[in-house]
């Protein structure tokens, strides 16, 4: 949008509008407010739990973070595998400052416990990771990787290619990830294996959920808009999101419907995409809009990653650092409130 590639989109002017999602339009919205694509694929991201060690080590599915992370310390500590071997992580967490994945999985995390990376403030946005909130979060994600040591050996280099391979290895209980790693694992691990849950809430009484999504981008200087926008209209359309859920050709193009008349649950006839989509529907929550999320998202992993690397590090001290290196591209980018 910045360099001019993509253009407007009128959302009332798309056909079928009104049957995509509100929560999927947000994920199309720049800064200004203003729409820069068509929605034709969302996702949330929800709990994948190795359900033979949880009734192995006879645990109940967690109904808070804290017990979450209580599971991870059982999951990590009394051999659910039975092997007789101290191999286990309770937690698989893909902890690497790359494409700042630490704060995509901490997101869930961090809002549940009633923290923020940024917040509203006037016209613009401030930093929250210093909030007190935020702090205990970050405490507890620096406890993990530090006290209980719940999190899989290397967590803080892991990239989500590493993660997979670390859960569906037998060597992680507790995996947060989105719906398209279902396929994967079933053939890995099995489908009755491991159990597909909603996260819990967490100390701010909320169970948020990151949600993400896909657009079709309307291509600036085109000289066919129309045929654009009608490939746009037919890939959110019923019939797009039918191809996209990729029944009849094995893919996962489209991972939830975007168009609220599509079942996607019911279109695969698996009630474990329907956990997912009712994490997006009521606890979904998109990064926020602004100018360049990626540079924020980027910048708040690296401050993360310094608390869970260096053990001694003080949180509350460190997350006053990590806002102010916020504040400072929030200015850089105008949207500083």
């Amino acid at each position: 949008m910045t360099q001019g590639l993509v253009r407007e989109v009128d959302r009332e002017g798309v056909a079928g509008s009104g049957d995509i999602a509100d929560r999927a339009w947000e994920a199309a919205q720049g800064y200004d407010g203003k729409y820069y694509g068509v929605p034709f694929n969302s996702q949330a991201f929800a709990l994948l739990i190795r359900k033979d060690w949880r009734e192995r080590v006879n645990a109940q599915l967690p109904s808070s973070w804290d017990e979450l992370i209580q599971l991870a310390v059982t999951f990590t500590d009394d051999d659910p595998d039975g092997n007789g071997k101290n191999d286990t992580a309770g937690m698989v967490v893909p902890g690497s400052t790359t494409r700042g994945y630490l704060t995509w999985w901490f997101s869930t995390m961090l809002w549940s416990e009633g923290g923020d990376f940024v917040k509203k403030q006037g016209d613009g946005y401030t930093a929250a990771v210093d909030d007190p909130a935020s702090v205990k979060a970050v405490e507890k994600l620096q406890a993990m990787f530090c006290d209980s040591k719940v999190v899989q050996p290397g967590a803080s280099t892991a990239d989500s290619a590493t993660t997979h391979t670390v859960f569906e290895s037998g060597k992680g209980g507790i995996y947060l990830t989105g719906p398209y790693m279902l396929p994967r694992f079933d053939g890995s691990l099995g489908k009755d294996t491991y159990e597909v849950v909603a996260a819990p809430p967490g100390a701010g009484g909320e169970a948020a959920a990151l949600a993400e999504g896909e657009n079709v981008y309307l291509m600036a200087g085109s000289g066919n808009e129309k045929g654009q926008q009608a490939f746009a209209e037919f890939a959110a359309s019923p019939a797009g999101q039918k191809i996209g859920l990729g029944l009849d050709n094995g893919g996962i193009i489209v991972r939830l419907p975007v168009n609220t008349t599509v079942d996607g649950a019911a279109e695969r006839k698996d009630p474990r995409w329907d956990v997912f989509q009712k994490v997006y529907d009521e606890h979904g929550r998109n990064a926020p809009a602004l100018p360049n999320w990626a540079t924020v998202r980027q910048i708040s992993s690296e401050g993360l990653n310094g608390v869970v690397s260096e053990c001694s590090r003080d949180v509350a001290g460190a997350m006053g650092e990590l806002a102010a290196e916020i504040d400072a591209e929030l200015e850089k980018q105008g949207a500083k409130g």
